[in-house]
Order: C-alpha cells, then sequence, then structure tokens
C-alpha cells in the first residue's frame, strides 16, 4: 500500500474550513475542471437523497472523465468515520468501486488561532498485481497537481471572508 499526504496551512478560522468540507459544494469547487468530474448521487447515512451535509454512512457517487479524453470512470465513496474534538476535526472517506484496488481518504483539519492546518492523506493501492507496488508510486503525477489544486482553491475561497456565501449549509458535527 502506498501513501500520498499533503499538508496547508489556510488562514481561515477551523469551523469555517471544516463547514466548507462538510457538504458536497465542497468537494466539487475543490476538484479541478480537467478531472471532468460528476457528482451523480449523494445519499446519506438513512437513505435520503442529497443530504445537507457529510456525514458518517454517507455514499457519493461520481463519474470523472479527466481531460474529456481519458475513459470515464465511476466512483462510490463512503464516509468512513467523522470526528470533532476541541480544535480537531477529521473525516475519513474509502472507495466501494472505482479505479482503485484500495482507497481511503483522511481529511484532517487542525485549528490554529485564526488559521487552520489542512491535511489530505490517501493510502491507496492501483489494480496492477505483483507490479502494484511499483505502479503505485507512480500514482503521485496524478495526485500532486489534484491536491496542490485542491488546497490552493480552498485558500482562494476561504481566507478572508469570514462567511463564504455558500456556508448556508453545514453538516452537524
Amino acid at each position: 500500500m502506498a501513501t500520498y499526504r499533503r499538508q496547508t496551512r489556510i488562514a481561515a478560522p477551523l469551523e469555517t474550513v471544516w463547514a466548507f468540507h462538510s457538504v458536497i459544494d465542497g468537494l466539487e469547487a475543490l476538484t479541478p475542471a480537467w478531472m471532468g468530474l460528476t457528482v451523480e448521487s449523494v445519499r446519506g447515512p438513512d437513505g435520503e437523497a442529497d443530504p445537507e451535509g457529510l456525514l458518517e454512512g454517507t455514499e457519493i457517487t461520481m463519474a470523472s472523465q479527466p481531460l474529456e479524453v481519458a475513459p470515464k470512470t465511476r466512483w462510490i465513496s463512503r464516509i468512513i468515520e467523522r470526528e470533532t474534538d476541541d480544535g480537531y476535526r477529521m473525516f475519513r472517506d474509502d472507495m466501494l468501486g472505482g479505479p482503485f484496488a484500495l482507497w481511503q481518504h483522511t481529511h484532517e483539519f487542525y485549528g490554529d488561532g485564526d488559521e487552520t492546518v489542512v491535511v489530505d492523506t490517501v493510502e491507496y493501492e492501483l489494480p496492477a498485481g505483483p507490479v502494484g507496488p511499483i505502479v503505485d508510486r507512480l500514482a503521485v503525477v496524478g495526485f500532486e497537481p489534484m491536491f496542490r489544486y485542491r488546497h490552493a482553491q480552498t485558500a482562494r475561497l476561504l481566507e478572508g471572508d469570514p462567511k463564504p456565501a455558500w456556508l448556508g449549509a453545514t453538516a452537524t458535527p
């Protein structure tokens, strides 16, 4: 299993950054256009369509067609863990179906005064059989620009605006 990790400091309070990442609009806003992401459905833990927040048990069905030339790939992600503590927030999702043999993405948020440290950690395996460990390391070529964009976009959207317009819908802790 390979691991990718990226950390960024955002000049916005923990609650603002957490609220943004706790709704499907945040996922869509942070996905680079070149990935060709379409969210097909979101089901809450009780089966409710389009829940207000991404709570533990929520399933997201997506399709992606990078650069509009790669084959379209379907992906089902599920929030498997969610934690809120004093100065710390976290949620973890895994892949129920999609292009990876294994995918687990941990999103962590650490409050530091009026700033937030955002940490993304992805543990993954590509379906490459015995050459998997070699191929897994090459996935960083795709991860790095995507996560660099996600973190820069988080800063662009959240820094300096104490209550952005999208903040209306938030998940409860």
